[in-house]
């Protein structure tokens, strides 16, 4: 059973920076697709990025340029670095991880496992 458990967020100004860390245990970080999905309430949870198996990774065009994604497979862990924050980045962001190498999309259906989600404030 993969778990996922996030950590990083908080409160940060307009143009600050954050980063977001999950910690994934029953799965190695590089032998399946690792995404990042956030949701605001009352609206559907958006993809913000994802890195297949490979290595290739894939961006919403709303965080392009300003997000970088990694994975540190020594510590199994799959991060984001985000920068240039803007209040519209405000949202609870979730880990998410398929039981796939590469046949992954941005797409909610794709991914089978998520972790509990971890709050990002963005104030002016």
């Amino acid at each position: 059973q993969v778990q996922l458990v996030e950590s990083g967020g908080g409160s940060v100004q307009t143009g600050g920076s954050l980063r977001l860390s999950c910690k994934v245990s029953g799965a190695s970080v590089n032998d399946v697709c690792m995404a990042w999905f956030r949701q605001v309430p009352g609206e559907e949870r958006e993809g913000v990025t994802m890195v297949k198996g490979d290595g290739t990774t894939d961006y919403g065009e709303a965080v392009k340029g300003r997000f970088t994604v990694s994975k540190d497979v020594v510590r199994n862990t799959f991060n984001l670095q985000m920068n240039t924050l803007e209040h519209e980045d405000t949202a609870m962001y979730y880990c998410a991880s398929s039981e796939y190498s590469f046949a992954c999309t941005l797409v909610i259906s794709d991914w089978r496992y998520w972790g509990q989600g971890t709050q990002v404030t963005v104030s002016s």
